[in-house]
């Protein structure tokens, strides 16, 4: 399979991605890029969005750029970092590049509309035997 028809047919069965109305910018091995639009109901008791939030994106971006290699892959840590605070309305794009599928780590970066960065994630993959088809 592709790692667009990977990515595809992950998000088909996806619903919390499709809850955060992602949108696929560009998909290859061992890289994604992906973008949505913090609404208010992503957002916490301060009319911010929810850090939960940024980190889903951030963990779908990873997850969608680990798979797109062709074996099932799973998170087994991330951690986040926020930079600055994210407002309702705010337009962020994650942007997740892995050079070497032997090493299990990927950095994503979260960016919003104004080009500065938001959020820094890393995350640690598993990749299993199991082949997508």
């Amino acid at each position: 399979m592709t790692p667009e028809e990977i990515v595809e047919k992950m998000i088909s069965k996806d619903s919390f991605s499709k809850w955060l109305n992602l949108d696929i910018i560009s998909i290859k091995k061992g890289s994604c890029s992906l973008k949505t639009t913090i609404t208010k109901e992503m957002t916490n008791g301060f009319n911010l969005s929810h850090g939960g939030i940024c980190f889903s994106i951030a963990d779908s971006c990873l997850a969608f750029a680990a798979n797109s290699y062709g074996k099932i892959s799973l998170t087994k840590s991330a951690e986040i970092k926020f930079i600055k605070m994210v407002n309702i309305n705010d337009t962020i794009t994650a942007k997740c590049h892995h050079s070497e599928i032997d090493k299990n780590n990927f950095n994503i970066d979260l960016i919003n509309q104004n080009n500065e960065k938001i959020a820094n994630f890393i995350g640690t993959v598993h990749f299993t035997n199991k082949v997508w088809s």
